[in-house]
């Protein structure tokens, strides 16, 4: 599903969320009554998913779908998060950090792993080379000295 003026990417949404709640795609998969292949083809912009099986997907991945008619700008869609931040946030250090980060702010763990999940994207995004798990490190240090703070 190519992204556009009034489009959402899908995909990358999908793909923030379930990587944000740590879970594998077979697992989403059982969850939402979908074949694997059908939700991989979606998290990398193929295929043409009826509301049906994105509202499974959305309770699948604890959340809720929400379709919504506007008129006007719409916000930006969601940026696919970096493979070297994807394979750090499956690491024991950032599981435990936004485990901690989630009880100390009250934030549903999912959503506080989606949060910095994207705010560590953002960061960096400011590089000027490709970021590898030391970096990673280091962006959680500051997200983690925030929250403490």
């Amino acid at each position: 599903m190519p992204s556009g003026r009034g489009r959402v990417d899908l995909g990358a949404l999908l793909r923030n969320r379930r990587t944000a709640a740590g879970r594998t795609i077979a697992s989403v998969a059982v969850d939402a009554g979908l074949s694997v292949p059908c939700i991989a083809n979606l998290e990398n912009g193929r295929g043409n998913p009826t509301l049906s099986a994105v509202g499974s997907l959305a309770g699948a991945l604890g959340a809720s779908l929400i379709v919504e008619l506007v008129e006007g700008d719409v916000p930006e869609p969601a940026a696919a998060l970096p493979d070297s931040l994807v394979q750090f946030s499956r690491s024991a250090r950032f599981s435990a950090e936004a485990a901690r980060m989630a009880e100390v702010t009250g934030a549903p763990a999912t959503a506080l792993r989606e949060r910095l999940l994207h705010a560590m994207a953002v960061m960096g995004s400011l590089a000027v080379r490709p970021l590898g798990e030391s970096d990673w490190h280091r962006i959680l240090d500051t997200a983690v000295l925030t929250v403490r703070a």
